[in-house]
């Protein structure tokens, strides 16, 4: 990668165009729209008043199921530019909760998906490729897709948890 100031010049010509104003604009209604979408779908759910924008690295907002809720936990339905695909990720509230929850999970032997390398370097614990190649052409399709792919996840996530009660009791002592 060039300087800065070279950077700058092709982020400027870029912006000349045209298309990444739109484009950007364009994700981020799709956003508001699938985020309301949850949120009126899913009432018992509680989904975040917000979306985090982000600095064109990623931009998600937040679902916290009841039975993750107590547990200080939180699913977040992701947008990562660079790989340009949708994610799910399993994350807490906080990096202690983050990180004991990956140590848990980590002695627990669970496979379903994989662990974060690093859940203090990271903003989560589990990551999941919803939407690997997101075709903006049908956006009702697109929204299913990643409606679809997070419920299951919930659930997996949900049912791993109330089998495993070792987990309970470890994070209410906290």
């Amino acid at each position: 990668m060039g300087s800065f100031a070279d950077s700058m010049k092709i982020y400027q010509a870029q912006l000349q165009r045209g298309h990444i104003q739109e484009a950007y604009q364009g994700l981020m209604a799709y956003f508001r729209d699938l985020r309301a979408h949850f949120k009126q779908a899913y009432q018992e759910v509680s989904v975040s008043s917000s979306i985090y924008y982000g600095y064109m690295d990623m931009t998600y907002f937040a679902l916290v199921p009841p039975s993750l809720q107590r547990r200080k936990l939180k699913i977040a339905i992701v947008f990562v530019h660079e790989l340009f695909r949708f994610e799910v990720w399993l994350s807490g509230a906080n990096r202690d909760v983050q990180t004991k929850t990956w140590r848990w999970l980590k002695e627990s032997g669970w496979q379903k998906y994989s662990l974060a390398s690093n859940p203090s370097a990271v903003d989560y614990v589990i990551d999941h490729v919803l939407v690997e190649a997101p075709d903006f052409r049908d956006l009702d399709a697109l929204t299913e897709q990643i409606e679809s792919g997070t419920l299951a996840f919930i659930r997996e996530v949900e049912s791993f948890f109330a089998v495993e009660r070792g987990y309970n009791q470890s994070s209410e002592q906290s």
